[in-house]
């Protein structure tokens, strides 16, 4: 059998990947209008960053990190041996921590100065069982504001998410946005021993994941997928009602910003997010079309105030959020919405016999470093064969070349939209397909 793709993956075939691309511009676009720059960081780093910043008690870093290590290591470790930490390397699940560590190891925001605005864009890995909309190796494109704790840097991020879903052409109607706080390390230990002692009360009806994060992270309960687990769940303590003034105080500011910008949303009180790092704003965007399941969350984030001292021992106040490119393709098409992204072709040469094909390759070698996508036949088409090609290619316009016209130093230039043809010399084809 011949070898396939692993489990979980998919192929970014040429049409995929250009409207990848294009997702990822608009968002560098849109994200940019805030002050958002790009950066890149390894695709894999230290275990350790993942286990710190994200938390042990996630599904993330206790089920699905893939490890990444070299041979001799992988050896040392069969023979009963053990590697040093910074030996000990995974993939990475999720953008931030890799982010905040690249922050705090350049110092790109430094005490008192303004806060670093970078986005991010590419694969990340987490070992799932695939599904619709949830893979293996999948992508995401992110933001990560350190150095701000101001409300209006919360609200900020939501609107420019919500923008960008509309300028990528995700139907508004078909969107909600869910918001929520969940305090600070403040008013939050007091909250979480009362979901603590609630989980422990109906500790036998609940699953066994759920039965342990009560002493490791309680309100990761919240966001259990049984349905048992959710339904009692319902009745648990909630967090608005334990938040301390200065977090019901943020809150009311980032929902101020958002009404001001006629930004509708959701209160929803039991959303906690999947990971351990957040405090204060968590928000999450969602679709209603049919044919997204369950899997109807394409995007999300909020505030991590305390990531930063986790990663480096620094204090800086975060913001972030990620959007998933895949879900978000499936809600596209699911709305109906044209997502493929055709092929650029400005110009087409068609030889007419051998003759010409020396002349025609030159010619477009000459357009191509004029700055023109153009294709030509190498694979002795007849003419007519040539010219569905060129249809096939979305080509912009065809250049007829025959010995008449070689012979002449011009070709004829056809409109492939309005069929018209007309006579171009070589040295002004250029501008010609240009106009």
């Amino acid at each position: 059998m011949a070898i396939q793709k692993p489990e979980g993956t998919e192929d970014l075939l040429p049409v995929d990947e250009r409207f990848y691309r294009h997702f990822v511009d608009t968002a560098a676009r849109v994200f940019g209008r805030y002050g958002y720059e790009p950066i890149e960081t390894p695709l894999f780093e230290q275990t350790e960053l993942f286990v710190r910043g994200i938390g042990e008690s996630t599904d993330v870093v206790g089920k699905e990190m893939f490890t990444a290590i070299s041979g001799n290591n992988l050896k040392t470790l069969l023979d009963g041996g053990k590697i040093r930490s910074k030996s000990r390397l995974s993939l990475r699940p999720e953008g931030t921590a890799g982010v905040v560590r690249a922050i705090a190891q350049h110092g790109l925001a430094p005490q008192g100065g303004a806060p670093a605005k970078l986005m991010y864009a590419g694969p990340m890995f987490r070992a799932e069982r695939p599904q619709k909309g949830r893979l293996r190796e999948f992508h995401q494109v992110g933001v990560e504001c350190i150095g701000a704790d101001a409300p209006s840097i919360d609200a900020e991020g939501i609107i420019m998410l919500m923008r960008f879903y509309e300028e990528i052409g995700l139907p508004r109607e078909n969107m909600r946005l869910l918001i929520n706080s969940m305090g600070d390390e403040a008013c939050r230990p007091a909250y979480r021993e009362s979901v603590r002692s609630y989980i422990m009360e109906h500790a036998s009806d609940m699953c066994e994941d759920c039965q342990r994060r009560a002493d490791i992270n309680p309100l990761r309960a919240f966001d259990c997928k049984e349905e048992g687990c959710s339904a009692i769940m319902a009745n648990a303590p909630k967090i608005p009602d334990a938040l301390c003034d200065s977090c019901k105080s943020h809150y009311e500011q980032v929902k101020a910003y958002l009404d001001a910008a006629g930004i509708e949303y959701i209160e929803d009180p039991t959303l906690v997010r999947g990971l351990d790092y957040y405090t204060r704003t968590v928000f999450e965007i969602q679709v209603d079309i049919e044919g997204m399941g369950s899997q109807s969350a394409i995007g999300g984030g909020g505030r991590y105030d305390g990531l930063m001292k986790e990663v480096s021992g620094k204090e800086a106040p975060g913001f972030g959020f990620a959007i998933g490119y895949e879900r978000c393709k499936i809600a596209l098409e699911a709305a109906g919405v044209e997502v493929a992204s055709q092929k650029q072709t400005d110009l087409f040469i068609a030889c007419v016999d051998d003759s010409t094909r020396a002349a025609g390759f030159m010619l477009a070698q000459q357009c191509r470093d004029a700055g023109l996508a153009v294709e030509i036949d190498h694979q002795n088409r007849s003419l007519k064969s040539q010219f569905k090609l060129a249809d096939k290619l979305g080509a912009a316009k065809v250049a007829v070349l025959g010995p008449d016209e070689a012979a002449n130093r011009q070709v004829s230039l056809r409109d492939m939209a309005t069929h018209e043809q007309q006579p171009v010399a070589f040295d002004e084809l250029v501008s010609a397909v240009r106009a």
